[in-house]
């Protein structure tokens, strides 16, 4: 056993995220111990391990895991505490998942957030930043199902493209980024990152034009691509997403396999109505090429969180967008007209439908 098995990890939220990566953690030897707030998840996750589904035979298979409610953490504090905590939960509940975390973290440890958004400073807000890192996974595409049973509906990354990256806030390489580099390329493409900052804002970018999209139409990601109305929305929040981060003085990287300026320059050319676009024919070439690798069902994390009546992260993901779109003296129009779309239908005034975003 390596010391990077002796260490205890505690998972903060074992959904379809945090579960997944979870799972392949028990199974690969570590100590982990996964925490939850769904009792029929964590019953079934007792009884009966947690079962993984991918896209081959091997990505398929159960394990062991020692799984406890939020309420009964407490017991662990008569136990070794935890040297490593992933964040895993939404992001509106990073706040009390990290203060939760922290009365069961080793003096030494430090927490991981790995989640869609940018909640780094939530949890430094916590316990500081000299015990955070953060943890981008890209294009993994997992389903909570039913309890104890997660579903990743993408091929793995592998050298084509890189699925977890991870860095510190400040961005230099240090020896508990490389722990978590070793752990994670036990499960998928790694790489270390000096540009944490960058890579969260073009995840951010990714989220905005797929998630709220997905939620407020009722659509997957494979029907919304290649409708053309939603595709080109699509591109038209990605445009603003990218110009909200070029002008924080981020240094953002390639968005779905394209750099951020082939984005900003299509929704340019959709938002000026131009008659020659040739950006914009070239991305939607690209994009709807992509869609046909797709499955028929699969859906972000905000589109399946609608279905099951969930609350979304829309004003942590879009709503920053336009947050630091408004600080920055800029407007973002599709941005803030699907987060009118994505609140209304979780109020029930609008279906998840075409209608609710066309007019967009």
């Amino acid at each position: 056993m390596n010391e990077h098995q002796n260490a205890r990890i505690l998972i903060i939220g074992a959904g379809a995220v945090g579960g997944y990566v979870g799972a392949h953690f028990a199974r690969a030897g570590h100590d982990v111990i996964m925490a939850d707030p769904w009792p029929a998840h964590v019953e079934h996750m007792q009884a009966h391990g947690l079962r993984l589904e991918g896209m081959t035979e091997p990505e398929c298979f159960s394990t062991p895991i020692r799984a406890m409610h939020f309420t009964d953490l407490q017991s662990l504090s008569k136990e070794k505490l935890a040297d490593i905590a992933f964040i895993c939960v939404k992001s509106y509940d990073t706040p009390w998942a990290a203060a939760l975390a922290q009365n069961y973290l080793a003096p030494d440890g430090f927490m991981v957030s790995l989640q869609n958004g940018i909640n780094e400073d939530a949890i430094a807000a916590v316990v500081g930043w000299s015990k955070v890192i953060g943890c981008i996974a890209s294009k993994i595409v997992v389903e909570l199902v039913e309890p104890g049973f997660i579903r990743r509906s993408v091929s793995k990354g592998g050298a084509g493209y890189t699925v977890f990256r991870v860095g510190e806030p400040h961005g230099r390489p240090t020896a508990r980024v490389q722990r978590i580099r070793d752990m994670l390329a036990d499960i998928d493409s790694v790489k270390i990152t000096s540009n944490l900052w960058g890579e969260r804002w073009s995840k951010l970018v990714q989220n905005s034009m797929g998630n709220g999209l997905s939620a407020a139409s009722g659509m997957s990601n494979k029907q919304f691509t290649q409708n053309e109305i939603t595709r080109r929305l699509s591109i038209r929040l990605a445009g603003e997403a990218v110009r909200a981060g070029q002008l924080q003085g981020l240094a953002l990287e390639k968005i779905s396999g394209v750099e951020p300026e082939i984005w900003l320059a299509a929704a340019q050319e959709l938002t000026t109505g131009a008659n020659d676009t040739p950006v914009l024919d070239e991305l939607e070439g690209k994009m709807l090429v992509g869609a046909e690798n797709m499955s028929d069902t699969a859906r972000p994390s905000m589109g399946q969180d609608m279905i099951k009546g969930r609350r979304t992260e829309i004003e942590f993901l879009n709503g920053l967008v336009v947050q630091q779109a408004s600080e920055l003296g800029m407007e973002a129009p599709a941005n803030a007209g699907l987060i009118a779309a994505v609140q209304s239908v979780e109020r029930g005034e609008k279906p998840a439908a075409l209608e609710s975003v066309q007019d967009i």
